[in-house]
This record gives C-alpha cells, structure tokens and sequence, in this order.
C-alpha cells in the first residue's frame, strides 16, 4: 500500500479530502468564530454596562476607597516582605548549621578562603605594627 501511494503521488503528497468534509470543517470554524464573536460584543456590553453603574459608586466612596486600598497594599506588602526575610532567615540558619556541623554547603570552599586570607592580612598587620613599634622605641636615642 505504501508502496503504491509512494509510485502513484510520491512521499508528501496527500490525498485529497472529500468536499462533504472540508463543508464540515468550514462551518464549524464558521460556528466556533462566530460564537466566540457574539460572547466577546456580549463581554465588552456587560463591562460598559457595569462600568457605567459602578463609576459613580467609586466617585461617592473614594475618600474612604483609597486610603483602604493604600492600607490594604501595606499590609500585603509587609507580610510579603515578612515572609521574604523569614525565608532568608531559614535558609541563613541551615547554611550555618550545615557548615558547623561539617557539611559541605554552596560557598563553604569561599568562605574558608576569605578566612585565610583574612587571617594572614591580619598576622602581616600585626608584624608591621611590632616592627614599627621597635623601630621607634630603639630607635636612635639622642643623649
């Protein structure tokens, strides 16, 4: 069969759909996009519509609408950024405990290495500070 479809129409080329079916497929895209038509105009009348009963609602209420709108913002606002830090905080917390227990975190071999570093910025300060001290306390004494 593959064969016979390969010799008589080549390797891409399709058979041709019966009239009966692409008139099926035409109206049902005809009636899918119309439907959809009809409910977005039905949509947009029903957003007029509220709009236009709901404005001057907002206008009367809108001393008290937007200070509980601002306070509403905060408050989300703080116990996001509450949840933020507290995340954080955890995370901080396991780091910690998992490299003074001996654990191997993300970071621990930079760590160590800053450490290292700082201590031997510390020792080299510390050396200048006695050889300077010695320096200027036997230093040339004038008699």
């Amino acid at each position: 069969m593959a064969e016979y479809q390969q010799q008589n129409h080549g390797p891409h080329h399709q058979v041709p759909e019966n009239r009966s079916h692409q008139v099926v497929k035409a109206a049902t895209a005809v009636t899918a996009g119309g439907s959809f038509l009809v409910l977005s105009g039905l949509i947009l009348a029903g957003t007029v519509i509220a709009l236009t009963i709901a404005t001057p609602l907002f206008v009367i209420f809108s001393p008290v609408l937007v200070p509980a709108v601002i306070t509403v913002a905060l408050i989300i606002m703080g116990f996001l950024a509450s949840g933020g830090f507290g995340v954080a905080a955890v995370t901080v917390l396991s780091w910690i405990y998992r490299y003074v227990t001996g654990g191997h975190p993300l970071g621990a071999d930079q760590l160590d290495h800053a450490r290292y570093r700082l201590a031997n910025k510390a020792r080299e300060m510390k050396d200048r500070a006695e050889q300077f001290g010695q320096h200027h306390i036997s230093g040339p004494q004038v008699s």
